[in-house]
Order: C-alpha cells, then structure tokens, then sequence
C-alpha cells in the first residue's frame, strides 16, 4: 500500500517493500515522484531522504515539462509520424478497399475509403503500430528466453496510459505499450527484457538491478533515449 508525503509543494508516492537500499524515482510525462524503501526504513527517515533530494527533484521534473512533444495529430499530407525512431511524412490515400499503410522512403502512406474521419484514420494507424510489435516481440523473446531462463507464455499489446509495459508472473505474461513501435527499436527490447526480468524478481530491488545489468548492461541509456524521445500528444507515461 502506498503512502503519500508532501513537501516544498512536491507530492510523493511511497512504496515499502521488502529491498536493500531506497529508490527515487522521477516519472514521465509529467513529473510524478515515487520512491521505493526498504521495510524497515521509518517514514521519517523517508521524509528526510525526499527533502534532501528536492533540488534533484525540481530538477528532474524541470526536464520532463520542458521535453519535446509532438502536436496533435490531424491526419494531414506531409504530417509527421514515426516507425521505430525514424521520422515519415504522412501521404493520405483514397481507395476503395480495405485500410492499408505502407513505408516507402520518407514516406508512410497511408489508404482508407473516402470519408474517413479523424477517429478511423487514428483507430487504423493505432492497430498498424500494434502490429509492427506482434511482429518484433516473437524474435526478441526467442533471443532472451534461454539467457533469462523463463518462457513468456503469452504477450499482448495494447495502449497504455501509464507504462511502457507491465508484466503477470503468474500468468507468465507480458504487456506492452502500443506507443513502443514509434521509438527506437532498441528501446522495445530493453522493455521486453525489463518486463522478461520481472518474470524473476518482481520488485525493482538490487536483484533485479543486477539481472537486468547483466542482460543489457547499457539499459539505463536505454531508458534514457526510451524517455527522451519526443512525447506523442496522448497522456503516456512510465
């Protein structure tokens, strides 16, 4: 169960769990602060910790609101999208068939029948993205499950509102986020990995540090381009 603390107008969400040492963490889009403490920690001794990383706090929340973030979209020729990173100019195409979107260079073109609104034309990119990741993840899972010895019996993709991705030990089961296939290709891995890892430790305690650290032992800056990427209009976050 989660405890909220407040302090110099900052709200912070505590969870105590059972781990070594204490994490503080900065979340996109915008801004919020959870910690993660060690059972036998005092939430006074908390509440100190927090105010002493205050200045690192405004800091971190500065950067975030100040990030880059995409308009909303109109669905119009020559607006930007992008594919795993990369920028395309949007070509919009009339025919009478079923929707259709393909990459030429530059380009993604898109085709829908006449009269197609805002909300077919969003509805049909949307499935298109959930499909580029049911065509990346079966090959990264194939590549990771003998390293972290587990099996992903399952994995969905949908859009979410606040991570990138979520995990069901129990189920052996994985989420991601359908906003993945617009970022760089090595940020979807870095969040199958993450999400693979908590198939063995559930909680972000230095167990997982290290399991994580010793299947990608950049994914730090990983997460950092992962967060860094311009931010789509939609509220996302993780």
């Amino acid at each position: 169960m989660a405890t909220r603390l407040e302090f110099g107008g900052i709200a912070v969400e505590v969870v105590q769990k059972d781990i070594k040492n204490v994490h503080l963490s900065v979340h996109p889009p915008h801004g919020r602060v959870t910690i993660a403490a060690p059972l036998r920690m005092s939430m006074d001794t908390i509440r100190v910790f927090a105010v002493s990383r205050i200045g690192w706090i405004r800091q971190q929340q500065a950067k975030l609101l100040g990030q880059e973030r995409e308009a909303p979209r109109e669905y119009l020729d020559r607006e930007s999208h992008y594919v795993w990173g990369k920028r395309y100019l949007l070509r919009m195409e009339e025919h009478d068939g079923p929707p259709a979107i393909t990459l030429k260079p530059r380009w993604m073109v898109m085709r829908l029948r006449p009269g197609a609104d805002d909300a077919r034309k969003r509805a049909v990119l949307e499935e298109w993205y959930r499909e580029q990741i049911k065509l990346a993840v079966p090959p990264l899972l194939a590549k990771w499950e003998p390293v972290l010895g587990v099996t992903v019996k399952r994995f969905f993709v949908q859009r979410m509102k606040t991570k990138w991705g979520s995990c069901s030990p129990e189920r052996q089961g994985i989420r991601l986020n359908t906003e993945l296939a617009r970022k760089p290709p090595e940020c979807l891995e870095y969040i199958v990995v993450h999400e693979m890892a908590h198939l063995i430790e559930r909680h972000h305690n230095d167990r997982f540090g290290v399991l994580l650290s010793g299947c990608l032992p950049h994914w730090r800056q990983l997460r950092q381009v992962l967060n860094g990427a311009p931010l789509s209009h939609a509220d996302w976050g993780y």
